[in-house]
């Protein structure tokens, strides 16, 4: 992995429902968009990995992003990994090997407490965070939006088993960038009617507010509307809302701000965010390995002797992508091969290898 100062975490695409549906097909849309490689997307079984048919609920997220997303020719792949323990594990090193070759990762329905049971300081949750500090993208939907916060609630024991209204810890994944904070999907539910409050959730709103008042001072919490999202973008600092509702932004000293459809908000709303001078922090050498195995297997010769022309092509081109500008990247890409060398795209990078003899 490259260096804190040439690398920027990857973007966050949260869901509160509808992960299968236009809604949020556009916001997927946008984040493959400005990957700008061929999308290799894996679609986690985790959340729902206690459900007999947790294997079919992945695949029908996958099945939706290769259709929908047909255009850029993804890959997409499901890991079942549905347990700490029994086989499918979390710390399977195979798993997590497929976790460290994909570049958007997608976690959704489920169990939050479950999902933060079997994923916490795991091999294959290890593998996730690091991906992402290395510019993998992340997508998190329902329970799993729920569960990477700082607290999550633990829906299933309070709507269905009754306990009383508290937080469990959550994975935490955006705490090593200064930010605190708790993702409440399913906002503004209503399945429960008039006679039932299923907001916040599920849980409701009075139920909600007492556990907001359990929080710490510098807690944000930031409540998904049902299907609505919004793109955390950490080269640019800000968040953008995608979808047919509103994102709300609470905090204690500040009050709530709701933003819509179309609209950004920085950072600098959610919290004291930063990014830390060296993103390797905290990863292990287990998972060092397997990134870079992925690197060597991905990009088997470097462009190492390439002609200076070749060289001149591969920086145009990575301007082009990096302004958006796909007509050219695809004419330059074309150039590049007819001079006899191949482009490779990775999450570090455009690099070239020479192409082999018919």
């Amino acid at each position: 992995m490259a260096n804190g100062q040439s690398v920027v975490p990857g973007m966050i695409l949260l869901i509160g429902s509808g992960e299968s549906t236009g809604s949020s097909g556009r916001a997927f849309e946008a984040l493959v968009k400005r990957l700008g490689i061929a999308p290799r997307i894996s679609v986690l079984e985790t959340p729902a990995g206690f459900e007999l048919n947790s294997e079919r609920v992945a695949g029908r997220v996958a099945e939706y992003l290769e259709k929908r997303l047909q255009n850029y020719k993804p890959k997409v792949v499901t890991i079942p990994a549905r347990h700490r323990n029994f086989p499918y594990s979390t710390e399977d090193e195979k798993l997590a090997k497929k976790v460290a070759e994909s570049n958007i990762l997608f976690l959704g329905p489920g169990s939050p407490s479950y999902a933060v049971r079997h994923l916490k300081n795991s091999l294959v949750w290890r593998t996730l965070q690091a991906r992402h500090r290395s510019g993998a993208y992340l997508a998190f939907a329902s329970a799993a939006a729920l569960a990477v916060g700082r607290c999550a609630i633990p829906v299933y024991e309070i709507f269905k088993a009754g306990d009383d209204p508290h937080w469990i810890p959550g994975l935490d994944l955006l705490g090593p960038y200064g930010l605190s904070l708790t993702i409440i999907p399913h906002w503004n539910n209503a399945e429960g009617g008039s006679g039932l409050d299923t907001s916040r959730c599920f849980i409701g709103k009075p139920r909600f507010d007492f556990l907001f008042s359990q929080l710490q001072e510098d807690t944000t919490v930031i409540g998904l509307e049902e299907h609505t999202s919004m793109i955390m973008d950490f080269k640019r600092a800000c968040s953008k809302v995608f979808g047919k509702g509103a994102v709300h932004v609470l905090t204690k000293v500040g009050g709530e701000h709701i933003f819509r459809s179309g609209e950004t908000f920085p950072f600098s709303m959610l919290g004291r965010f930063f990014l830390p001078e060296d993103l390797n922090f905290g990863i292990a050498e287990d998972i060092f390995r397997l990134l870079q195995e992925d690197q060597d297997e991905t990009v088997s010769s470097p462009d190492e002797g390439a002609p200076d022309l070749v060289r001149q092509l591969v920086e145009k081109r990575n301007r082009a992508r990096a302004e958006k500008d796909w007509a050219a990247a695809d004419y330059l890409r074309v150039e590049i091969t007819r001079l006899g060398w191949q482009v490779v795209d990775t999450a570090h990078g455009s690099e070239v290898k020479p192409l082999k003899a018919d």
